[in-house]
């Protein structure tokens, strides 16, 4: 058992931090451009967005490297960066820190977008690009891994086994989940969160859970589920604030930080550990989780 797991088991409920995309935009990045190279050319600018999460009351804050794969980074001919851009990423996030105790530099990799149910891609070639990735990340100063916005349960395994064999890093494995119109949650490749965490259990992850697809409200149905299946699993949360809708060309996300916060509770009773935010997220809403997330501990201890 690591530190981060350690951790949960005594202080049971800890706060991620929230989007970066998002911040990255506000800063400057450019439609087309690659966000994972700012780690590397916009390093400060990238560390005071971990910083910002991390003022507003995150314990852990995630590296800007969700793209930062070998296949990934091809699209933009920056695959022979790929160390580079993973390490300064890292850096950044621990720098923003500043060693304090109980801080939580999670490094972030997102899948690959390469499909083996497509055959455009072997287990041993995601292998050794999550390896790649995995490596560069510890490297530069992370505590754990993140492997998130999976879909694919043969990927995501790839990927745990990747930093579990090669590393000495957590893992946290979170999936991406719609509701059909049943009313059930399935990854697009047909995964139900039951089946989810088992094959993330299975391949070695220390926590599991669900990030991105929705909001804080729905996210409560997928986490009671694994929960059930699973009931002494550490579980993730990393909510988009609400279901976006578009204007002007733009994704725009409905829920404010007390709207996201009001929720908190009820993934708390369905068997929440970590609570932060995806898309549509800020510091703004961090806070507020944060708040609410103090304001339960007070009132049942």
């Amino acid at each position: 058992m690591g530190k981060l797991a350690d951790l949960l088991k005594t202080r049971k409920i800890l706060v991620s931090d929230g989007a970066w995309g998002t911040l990255l935009q506000s800063r400057g990045l450019k439609p087309g451009e690659c966000p994972d190279l700012w780690s590397a050319t916009h390093f400060d600018e990238v560390a005071a967005i971990a910083r910002g999460y991390l003022d507003a009351g995150a314990d852990m804050v995630e590296t800007n490297s969700f793209g930062a794969s070998r296949f990934k980074l091809e699209h933009f001919g920056l695959s022979d960066r790929v160390s580079e851009i993973n390490e300064a990423a890292a850096r950044a996030s621990r720098l923003a820190t500043r060693d304090e105790p109980g801080k939580f530099v999670i490094a972030s990799i997102g899948p690959t977008g390469r499909m083996l149910v497509m055959e455009d891609v072997t287990e041993d070639e995601l292998y050794e690009a999550f390896k790649e990735q995995a490596t560069a990340l510890e490297r530069g100063g992370a505590d754990a891994a993140c492997i998130e916005t999976m879909t694919d349960a043969g990927e995501a395994a790839c990927a745990i086994r990747a930093v579990k064999e090669n590393t000495s890093l957590e893992v946290l494995a979170t999936y991406t989940f719609d509701r059909t119109v049943q009313g059930t949650y399935r990854t697009m490749m047909g995964l139900s969160p039951a089946d989810a965490a088992r094959s993330a259990l299975d391949a070695g992850a220390d926590v599991i859970g669900a990030n991105c697809g929705n909001g804080m409200e729905r996210m409560a149905d997928i986490v009671r589920e694994m929960k059930e299946a699973f009931p002494g699993a550490l579980i993730l949360v990393h909510a988009n604030a609400g279901l976006p809708t578009n204007e002007d060309g733009r994704d725009v996300f409905p829920e404010t930080p007390e709207i996201m916060a009001s929720f908190v509770q009820n993934l708390i009773e369905a068997g929440a550990n970590i609570i932060g935010g995806c898309c549509g997220t800020t510091p703004a809403h961090i806070a507020a989780i944060r708040k609410e997330v103090d304001s339960r501990a007070a009132r049942v201890a």
